[in-house]
């Protein structure tokens, strides 16, 4: 059935709530409002703000409003899902251009390679740990699955192995964190563990076909990681020192820095686009194209401050929103699948503390308060492993279950992130906050999640 974009008025007989338009702007209001409120209700506890947004899409999904019909079917009707996905869709592909654009290796290269084996550290058990969870979950949840094994294992390793560099950037200027020795190193790991997150997801869709029946030929997945290859490769050695030279053409204080950033944005979609073509989710090209910007004479960081007001201000609460609309955590039933949410909280914690503390203190020599820091900020998911979920859901990789077991486990990790980071570090000044390579976070920044 086709829609309308826009109504003829209450005064012509028709509900402006039967159109395209003015429901998207009365869903954006609404999402707003319970993000924003949840927000302001935990400021006294320090969560970060993606704890809010996860929240509140949860709290309007069919977990809690959702079960209210008139509410559902005024709101947040089915025929209006293909929009909200869509716009939500397009906030998350910026979002991930903008945390590729806040990606500096210069602070893992300062680190070295303290940084590389500390996220290896936080990666490996984790990851090892999903080829026994699978098994478990198809005790505890006999349904059957249209993914193969080997998908599943990779999905949900990613997701238990991940650590989301900007929630963990967050929670660390909350908590006036920034100054603390150890946090250089933290942001470095963090972002070695952003690359191979993304990496092994695009590995991950290239290999499965997205948990679906492969449709094409049967050498497809060597084609697709192959056009990936190249993509990576022209997007850096030959778009990369075009857009050095435009940078230093612009300069800091040049007049064209709106159409700068308007063709900057215009390609990180193209990105996406190319390489959903390929066969690789379009989140990875938005990445990549971020990665490849030049930081050259503030580049990159001029179009990041003009990009993410819009985008955490407004695309990513909707974002979450939509992610609420998918969980229902009614589908979690029985003393089986509760104790797999107890399991996969546990892996999440333990494995990426327990490999990140035993690296820091032996490997590095780090005081061990500082270690267990460095393995407590380790732990942080949020909104990077919510969108690896909602990938997997999208491809049909995750069912139902599985999803609302993992975004529950999502909001107690980083619940427990923040609370653990406060109890270390109870009594550290707020009042200096210097800026970090690769995430800087100024007094009244806004937290890009």
């Amino acid at each position: 059935m086709a829609v309308k974009m826009a109504s003829d008025g209450l005064w012509q007989g028709e509900n402006p709530l039967d159109f395209a338009l003015p429901l998207l702007a009365v869903q954006i209001a609404v999402v707003l409002v319970i993000t924003q409120g949840l927000a302001f209700a935990l400021k006294p506890l320090r969560q970060p703000r993606v704890i809010a947004e996860i929240l509140g899409g949860i709290l309007l999904g069919p977990s809690a409003l959702g079960r209210l019909g008139p509410f559902r079917r005024t709101i947040f009707p089915e025929w209006s899902t293909p929009a909200l996905d869509t716009v939500s869709g397009l906030g998350l592909l910026l979002f991930l251009f903008l945390v590729g654009l806040e990606l500096d290796f210069r602070a893992v290269r300062r680190v070295g390679p303290r940084s590389v084996a500390i996220a290896a550290a936080g990666i490996v058990p984790p990851l090892l740990a999903a080829a026994g969870i699978v098994p478990l979950l198809d005790l505890a949840i006999p349904a059957p699955r249209q993914a193969s094994y080997l998908s599943l294992c990779v999905f949900l390793g990613a997701a238990l192995s991940v650590t989301a560099l900007p929630v963990l950037a967050c929670i660390l200027k909350e908590l006036g964190l920034l100054g603390v020795p150890f946090v250089e190193t933290a942001m470095a790991a963090a972002s070695v563990n952003d690359v191979f997150a993304w990496t092994l997801l695009a590995l991950a869709l290239a290999v499965s076909g997205g948990g679906r029946e492969p449709k094409g030929p049967p050498l497809a997945p060597v084609y697709i990681l192959s056009s990936g290859a190249v993509f990576v490769a022209f997007t850096f050695f030959a778009l990369r020192p075009l857009m050095a030279r435009l940078a230093r053409r612009t300069g800091p204080c040049s007049s064209d820095s709106n159409l700068t950033c308007s063709c900057a944005v215009a390609c990180a979609l193209l990105a996406g686009a190319v390489t959903d073509a390929i066969g690789v989710h379009p989140v990875f090209g938005a990445f990549v194209f971020g990665l490849a910007m030049p930081r050259e004479e503030g580049f990159a960081e001029r179009i990041g401050e003009k990009v993410a007001p819009l985008v955490s201000g407004l695309m990513l609460p909707l974002y979450f929103a939509t992610s609420g609309l998918h969980t229902n955590v009614d589908n979690v039933q029985g003393v089986a699948a509760w104790g797999m949410v107890a399991l996969v909280v546990a892996v999440a914690v333990v494995g990426k503390f327990a490999g990140t503390f035993a690296v820091a203190v032996a490997g590095t020599g780090m005081a061990r308060r500082e270690a267990a820091a460095l393995g407590v900020a380790m732990s942080a998911k949020g909104l990077v492993e919510l969108i690896v979920l909602n990938i997997g859901k999208e491809k049909k990789v995750l069912d139902d279950t599985t999803f609302a077991i993992f975004v529950i486990m999502a909001l107690t990790t980083t619940v427990i992130a923040t609370a653990l980071m406060t109890a270390l570090y109870r009594h550290q000044s707020t009042a200096t906050m210097p800026e970090i390579d690769g995430m800087e976070l100024k007094g009244g920044d806004a937290c890009p999640a």
